[in-house]
């Protein structure tokens, strides 16, 4: 599967080979990679929210309304896909993660780890202080438009640092937790860390 990646993209540009992980390919392409089927969402303002728990003060249901009224901003990054393309200087619009929790109730100080919950039962797992980063986003504009629903429409997270799937599309729920707990990928033999720097693809 991987040996047919590198005869499909490009190679990486030169000058920018400090900013590709080993073992990636540059494309200016964006593939569509994921687990079931691509949800629709055809009236979000009723059918859609994004649901808060776990080591919070209280629980929260923020409608799409309510979250499309939160402070936005843009950032440009680098995305790195375990299946071994990468795509550079992408750019995205929504809620920094760090400015979302300014709007929610407090976190407990035990809330070390959050997973997020996706439609059709997907979750993955990154630890807060990942989420933290000035560039992890709860991104609904790519390139200056709405998300395609095969880009995570209406919401997904941009998890900067780490193999793509940690930025799960169809976001609809946040649990924060005390331990860590693996997500769909991470149960089925994805590396937990997903540092693309170390290669981290694939559970020991």
């Amino acid at each position: 599967m991987f040996n047919s990646f590198k005869q499909k993209y490009d190679r990486t540009p030169a000058g920018q080979e400090e900013r590709v992980p080993p073992g990636q390919y540059v494309t200016e392409k964006f593939p569509v990679l994921h687990y079931g089927t691509v949800p629709q969402y055809t009236n979000p303002e009723h059918s859609w929210d994004l649901r808060v728990w776990g080591e919070i003060e209280e629980p929260v249901r923020l409608s799409f309304a309510a979250f499309r009224a939160l402070p936005t901003v843009e950032v440009v990054t680098d995305i790195h896909c375990v299946t071994r393309w990468s795509k550079l200087d992408t750019r995205w619009e929504g809620v920094r993660f760090s400015e979302f929790l300014r709007h929610i109730p407090s976190l407990k100080p035990a809330a070390k780890y959050v997973v997020a919950h996706c439609e059709q039962g997907f979750t993955t797992n990154v630890p807060l202080e990942v989420l933290l980063h000035p560039d992890a986003l709860l991104a609904y504009k790519y390139e200056g438009a709405e998300l395609t629903p095969e880009h995570g429409y209406p919401l997904r997270l941009l998890t900067p640092g780490k193999y793509f799937w940690k930025s799960a599309k169809w976001l609809r729920g946040l649990e924060f937790l005390a331990h860590d707990k693996p997500g769909f990928w991470e149960r089925y033999g994805y590396n937990n860390n997903a540092d693309p720097w170390k290669e981290e693809r694939y559970a020991e």
